[in-house]
């Protein structure tokens, strides 16, 4: 079913219809700098009905189970909002995170290609690459804040998590898998002269990073991977049969730690560091004891969601228009729409929507697949009632707090290789 306290949706970027048509968005809230538009929450009303008709319900259930659901999500958008402020106010980091499962996505998908790959998840999701990965971003975000903010203040004994541990041995049964950074030095376009100095290059920086040298550090500052150098070299992990075979015999048989001499390929010369190796078989109660917190405190913790959401409202700056109901209004706080003189106008142009969203990369360059050629990854107007016409993407529909909304319809596994 539904998020029932976070439903994480990207921003719809509405267009302009033409250049002598004013088109407006009503402004339905105002949360701190950001706001809410009338045209956003009928398009959640469009998803959920869409959502639930794929559950399975019809006539007179389904109307009542959009209702239902429709009716908290201003809520849900106010939600969203503080979350994705409040993570951005506690600089959490996130990109290489966010890189990570972009790349298991490709991975899943079994295209190496970019393009075709950025193409796959239009396909599947009916929004652009550059969405999906916003509304990732936005929803680990607010996963982060409420891990850091509640979840870790939710405690459960120990002996607890052993026992479920105990009790439920398929669920950490993990196949042999690897993680890694890397190290890029580009040899594309160079003379001989000049590959055989970016060879020397490398083979110092490894010579750096066994002597104690910050491998991170090393790649911001020589990586001539522009994706990866941004996040310390994180790569997604890999299974044997992802890579090519000299270079995972090398990798699968290395320690947590170890650095590897460069590999020679289509790119350059290539520099990997095992960040961590898992064998075949049973997690370690250690190694899952997180998630196993995680699952066991989900449950206690919905409350304590709504009360943290609740302060937030309490310390935010917001307004909410006539018309439109906030189902987890913080008592007592006054939310009332100022008069429209002292504020900005009640409807804003698409155009300054679409400003207020980041703008998107016109060309993203994905996570290197190691040993391939492949990389992987408001104006014053006097209309107050206008609605959207573009399609923002769909919700997500995950009910935890752990992994961001799928690409549907489900994807392949990932047991073939990737490599071409």
């Amino acid at each position: 079913m539904l998020s029932r306290y976070v439903v994480i949706m990207a921003a719809a970027i509405p267009l302009a219809f033409a250049a002598d048509v004013k088109v407006v968005e009503e402004i339905a809230a105002k949360v701190n700098g950001d706001i809410i538009t009338r045209g956003e929450l009928e398009q959640t009303r469009r998803e959920i009905e869409q959502q639930l008709r794929q559950e399975g319900l019809s006539g007179q259930k389904l109307t009542e189970a959009v209702n239902q659901y429709s009716s908290n999500a201003l809520r849900e958008k106010i939600d969203e909002l503080l979350l994705v402020q409040k993570g951005r106010n506690l600089d959490l980091k996130i990109d290489a995170e966010i890189n990570r499962r972009m790349a298991e996505l490709q991975v899943q998908s079994k295209i190496t290609d970019p393009d075709k790959f950025h193409e796959y998840v239009r396909e599947q999701t009916g929004m652009s690459f550059e969405d999906y990965k916003d509304r990732m971003t936005r929803q680990l975000l607010g996963q982060r804040v409420i891990g850091q903010e509640v979840t870790y203040r939710v405690t459960i004994p120990e002996p607890d998590l052993k026992k479920y541990y105990d009790e439920h041995p398929g669920e950490f049964v993990r196949k042999e898998e690897v993680y890694l950074s890397q190290i890029l030095i580009s040899t594309e376009g160079k003379t001989p002269e000049q590959v055989a100095t970016a060879e020397k290059k490398a083979k110092d920086l490894v010579a750096r990073a066994k002597k104690g040298e910050k491998f991170s550090d090393l790649v911001r500052d020589n990586s001539d991977d522009p994706e990866t150098a941004r996040n310390g070299g994180s790569l997604p992990p890999y299974q044997r049969g992802f890579m090519p075979k000299p270079m995972e015999d090398v990798v699968f048989k290395a320690k947590k730690g170890d650095v590897t001499d460069p590999f020679k390929v289509a790119q350059g010369f290539l520099i990997l560091k095992v960040e961590e190796r898992y064998e075949a078989g049973t997690a370690s109660f250690d190694e899952v004891k997180e998630e196993i917190h995680q699952k066991l405190a989900a449950p206690r913790m919905e409350p304590k969601i709504r009360e943290y959401l609740t302060r937030l409202r309490e310390e935010a700056y917001l307004q909410i228009k006539d018309g439109y109901v906030d189902s987890g209004a913080a008592p007592g706080k006054d939310t009332r729409w100022q008069d429209v003189a002292q504020l900005k106008p009640e409807t804003t142009t698409k155009e300054e929507v679409a400003a207020r969203a980041p703008k998107p990369h016109k060309k993203l360059i994905f996570i290197p697949i190691p040993g391939t050629t492949k990389t992987t990854p408001a104006a014053t107007t006097a209309t107050a009632d206008a609605s959207t016409t573009a399609a923002p993407p769909r919700p997500a529909r995950a009910a935890s707090a752990s992994k961001p909304a799928p690409v549907k319809p489900a994807l392949t596994d990932a047991t073939a290789p990737i490599i071409p």
